[in-house]
């Protein structure tokens, strides 16, 4: 297999860009002091602004990344090597 295909449940093999999809609702308001706020729906805290449209989309970007990885982190600070757990990918699709 390669790097670039994931193996599914069911034995499929499955393009790892199909597996790492995931959409979520972007909103930008126009501020009152000028430029925009950007705001996640889906994902409270993930917000940001910026002078332009593209600005907040790239900080938006950002934020997401941020946030996600800093609750891994805080995870991982937690959690107990000694519990027997299983760890599995989960793929969320958009509706």
């Amino acid at each position: 297999m390669r790097n670039d295909q994931q193996l599914a449940r069911n034995g499929d093999i499955i393009p790892a860009k199909l597996m790492t999809e995931l959409t979520l609702t972007a909103i930008y308001e126009e501020a009152q002091e000028g430029g925009y706020i950007g705001y996640v729906a889906e994902l409270p805290g993930a917000n940001t602004q910026g002078e332009t449209l593209e600005e907040v989309r790239q900080n938006l970007g950002e934020a997401i990344q941020l946030i996600l990885e800093a609750n891994r982190e805080e995870f991982e600070r937690h959690f107990s090597t000694n519990a027997k757990v299983t760890r599995e990918r989960l793929v969320l699709r958009a509706a």
